[in-house]
This record gives structure tokens, sequence and C-alpha cells, in this order.
């Protein structure tokens, strides 16, 4: 566990924007939560009993345990600010505790139902730790949205450069632009989405404007493609300062969930692989 503790530790001072790792959680509490700040939080506890149903329902040699805090109080209840201030001395003291701990059957016994009250020792034992996050997102449909907008955008580039490879347009842009032109003319399918091109304008006659407009318009498509065309975790910066803070205290491997509405994918906080390892079909 030491080396993991090295692990992260070595990723974190390499990271280019710089983090403070005594960093202290402070402030007053919040007074009023808004009706999203209450939807994602409904949503945040549906994808945790999800995970939590999925891996205790389906495996006989490990078992999920809920660890992160289940307090069921909200901004504006009775005790909120004692709540506030008791969750910001857990932050700084041990940092954020993940939501789930994965441990051996064998190596644990009790309510798996429960949250977890144990003391240090019992924590690193845990194989794993999972911080779940929810989205809103059917991910398969997604998949389907973005697979057709790159078609679609692709199939436009095509038409646009079979356009501009025939005269009188593909003369006039070798002439005013010869960049262009070797650009265009060697672009194949797969290449449009590595293209980029600052768009030229000329107005002097109706080609040279056509020229401009259709140069306009294959940089649009090209913009298209150039957007995230895949789903991602992305940790707040803040978030990670208490995430190391309590795998430094524990040492235990941490691992970011996420939970579609049809999918669940995992990714580690601390090992280069490819992202998004699906590991279960939500059912």
């Amino acid at each position: 566990m030491d080396d993991y503790r090295e692990t992260v530790a070595a990723l974190l001072s390499r990271m280019p924007c710089g983090i403070d790792l005594d960093l202290r959680a402070e402030g007053r509490p919040p007074t009023m939560a808004s009706s999203q700040f209450l939807t994602n939080k409904q949503q945040g506890d549906w994808a945790e009993q999800v995970v939590f149903d999925a891996i205790n329902a389906n495996s006989a040699d490990y078992l999920a345990v809920k660890y992160g805090r289940a307090d069921d109080v909200a901004v504006g209840d009775p005790g909120f600010p004692e709540f506030y201030a008791n969750y910001t001395n857990e932050l700084n003291e041990i940092g954020k505790r993940p939501d789930l701990l994965i441990f051996k059957r064998s190596d644990i016994a009790g309510d798996a139902g429960a949250a977890l009250s144990i003391d240090d020792r019992i924590v690193e034992r845990a194989l794993a730790a999972i911080e779940v996050r929810s989205s809103s997102f059917l991910a398969q449909k997604y998949a389907a949205f973005m697979d057709n907008r790159i078609a679609t955008a692709t199939a436009e580039c095509i038409r646009i450069k079979s356009e501009l490879m025939r005269e009188p347009l593909s003369g006039l842009l070798e002439k005013k632009s010869p960049e262009h032109y070797r650009l265009i003319r060697t672009a194949s399918p797969d290449m449009f989405r590595e293209l980029g091109f600052r768009s030229r304008s000329w107005s002097s006659s109706a080609e040279l404007r056509r020229l401009s407009e259709l140069l306009k318009r294959m940089k649009d498509q090209i913009r298209v493609l150039h957007r995230r065309d895949y789903l991602s975790i992305t940790p707040k910066l803040e978030d990670i300062v208490f995430v190391n803070r309590w795998i430094q205290r524990f040492g235990v491997r941490h691992f970011y969930l996420q939970v579609f509405f049809d999918k669940a994918y995992v990714i580690p906080a601390a090992i280069d692989i490819d992202p998004f390892v699906p590991i279960f079909a939500c059912r």
C-alpha cells in the first residue's frame, strides 16, 4: 500500500497546475439548497445503491460496504450547521471518505447495508475504495448520438471537398491559398477531424464569395468533429486534495465509478489505463 501512496503523491507533484495539498476546508454553512442540488443528491444516492446492490447480489467473494457520510440532513434542517462543521472537520483530518469500500467477505463480518463505523485497521484491509458518480445520460443513446453527429459532419466535409476540388473553385483555391488547396485535396474522410485551418474570405467575384463560403462551412464541420465525442469523469480540483488526504492516511486503492441510466464505468484514480472500462450493466 505504501507504493500506492507514493504513486498518487508522485502524480500530484507532476500536475502542471499545481495543487495545495495542505488546503483546508473552510467557510460558513450554506443557507439554501437549490432544487438542482436536491435532485443531484437523490440521483447520487440512487447511483450508490445501484453499485452496492450490483456487487453484493452478484459476488460470493466480495462485499461492498457503505462508508461515505450518509447523514440525511439538508440545508435548513435542524442540526445542519453542526453537521456541516463536523463534515468540514472530517475533511481536514482524514480527507473525503469514499462512498463504498470493497472487502473480501472472509475479511469482514457484519451488516453490509449499514454505514461503516470501524477503526482504521479494518478500513486499511479494504481491497478498493469507490467514489460513485451519477449521470443522467443513457450511455448507449449518447454514443449513438455522437456516432451520428460525427458521420453527418464527415459526410458534409466530403461533400464540400468534392465541390472545392471542381473547377473553377479548385483553380481559384490553388491560386489564392496553395496551403488550403493541398490540405483539403489530400484529406481523407478519417483525416478531417485532425484538420485545422484559418478561414479565408474573398469577395471580389461570385466564385470567390462561393469559395469563402465553402471554406467557412468546412471549418464549421471540422469544429463539430473536434468536439468531445466521449463521456468522462472529471473530479474537481479541490476534491482531489481531500481524496488524496484519505488515500495517504489509509493507502487503499481508489476508483471513480460513474453510473448512467443504462451502464456503469470505472476508472482508477492513479493508474494509466484506457478510460471507461465497462464493468456491468445496470438492471
